[in-house]
Parts: structure tokens; sequence; C-alpha cells
């Protein structure tokens, strides 16, 4: 899988934070709620972001093992998490930082996860996260996967998988022209076969329920507006070159269209998942 950056990360960041399920994130902050200790495994870790959001919800003594397949992602991961903690000092296998009350140990781990096993029993997995992973990944690697961490019943919680909603304020003629061609686009091969794209939470929960999970889902839609500028015009750009890849003589008017849409107000939507078995 390829096709993020460092800087595209630390943009969308803050939005992502902030548009988490608040309803599925205090689910998963109540059910481990009274354990001393959670090891973590984080799929396609990017710089760390999943950790940040997440780890304050989590019990005082955290194991996370962070999982990509881009070594510089990883390195990034790893000043950009020591910068994040009050206190952070290297160890033999990663990281071991202090943030508020927390006491979080990491290890970082450049992994193909189209080829590595998926159990993460060798983690001793009690929970496996994933932050806008699922929409890229095949059917088969997801049932492989589920498959994986189902007989240990390890609990899975995935955010901001793609919906297949994207919508800019006001209207313009060729708004639905783009979204459909971006949507067709986002069902290509992004390393893990064929995507499930916009259909990913759908394909999870039903994955998901066939092994026994009891799982709950929510919106965690993007809302952005114009102090997000930037974030917007970035995105309204990679809508329209996705779109052009899927009509090639359109290319010239998606890449107006996108400039011409770079200020306004944008929705995309997504959709969190948690499961427990």
């Amino acid at each position: 899988m390829s096709g993020f950056d460092a800087d595209w990360l630390a943009l969308r960041e803050p939005v992502d934070h902030a548009s988490r399920n608040a309803g599925l994130a205090a689910r998963v902050r109540e059910h481990f709620a009274g354990l001393p200790s959670l090891a973590v495994v984080d799929l396609g870790c990017g710089t760390g972001s999943n950790l940040r959001a997440l780890a304050p919800s989590l019990p005082a003594r955290q194991h996370w093992h962070l999982i990509d397949g881009d070594g510089a992602l990883l390195d990034a991961a790893r000043h950009q998490l020591a910068d994040w903690a009050d206190r952070a000092q290297a160890t033999a296998g990663g990281l071991e930082l202090h943030k508020d009350e927390l006491r979080i140990d990491v290890r970082f781990e450049g992994a193909d996860l189209t080829r590595r096993d998926l159990d993460f029993g060798g983690e001793g997995a009690g929970l496996v996260t994933a932050a806008a992973l699922f929409d890229l990944v095949s059917r088969d690697w997801l049932e492989r996967l589920v498959a994986a961490l189902a007989p240990r019943r390890v609990p899975l919680y995935s955010v901001l998988n793609y919906d297949g909603i994207a919508r800019w304020q006001p209207a313009d003629a060729l708004d639905a022209r783009v979204v459909a061609a971006f949507n067709r686009h986002q069902r290509g091969d992004k390393g893990f076969g064929p995507a499930l794209g916009p259909e990913a939470g759908e394909a999870l929960a039903g994955i998901l329920t066939r092994h026994g999970y009891s799982t709950f889902s929510g919106d965690s839609p993007w809302e952005l507006t114009q102090r997000d500028s930037g974030l917007i015009a970035r995105l309204t750009e990679g809508f329209a070159r996705a779109a052009g890849e899927i009509e090639p003589d359109a290319r010239e008017v998606f890449a107006d269209w996108a400039e011409s849409r770079a200020g306004a107000r944008t929705t995309i939507g997504h959709r969190d998942t948690f499961a427990v078995a």
C-alpha cells in the first residue's frame, strides 16, 4: 500500500481526532476500564496518529505494537510520538513514553500486511485497531484478519473508513460525477487486492457478525469549514486526480472543478466500528 505521506497525515490528524464517533469511543473506553494494562496492535499506523487519539481512553499502562509497510512513516512516528509525550526515552525495542498519567511502551514493525500473519498472538494483543485503513483493503484480506482474531476473541476497533459520501456546499453540477468516479477509483487495488472502498463499513460488520462478534458502528464524518482550507484544497485535488484516472478525457475539467471547490464547505463520510466477541 502506498500513496500517503507525513505532511498529508499531519494535515488531517486534528480533523481525524475530532471526527471519531464519540458514542463508540465511549464504549471502547468503558470496555477496557479497570484493566491494569492493555496490549494494542495498530495496523497501518502511519505516523502514530491513532495512538495519540486513543491512548488517553485506555488503561494507564499500555503496550503498543505499531505496524506499517512504509519505513519513512515509521521513522516519523518515532519522532512525533516522542514529541507528543511529556517524557520519552529510547528502548531496545522502540520507545517508552510518559503522557499525563500514562506509561506507553511502543514497538515498531515494518511489515507487509498482505504477507504477515494476522492473529497477533505473539504480541499478546488485547485490542487490534486501525484508522482509515479498511476501505483500502480487499474483502478477502478482511476475512483473513477477522478469522485470525476470532479464535482468541480479540476486540477490533476500526475508525474513519470512507463510506462513499462526499458533499461540497454550495453544490456544483459536477460534484456527483466527480464523486461517482472517485468511488469507482476507491475500489481499485491499493495493495491488498480489489479494495472495498465505500462498502468497507458494511462488509466489516457482516464479517465480524459471522465470526461471532457483537458489532457496534457509528458515523464519523469530516465536517470541514474555512478553517480547514488547506485540507479542503488538498482533499479536493485528490478527488479530482482519482476521478481523472477513471475518466481521463475529463482530467482538465476535473482539475478546474477542484480549483473552484477548494474553498467550499465539505463533508466526507466515514464509519467507525467496534467489535467484541
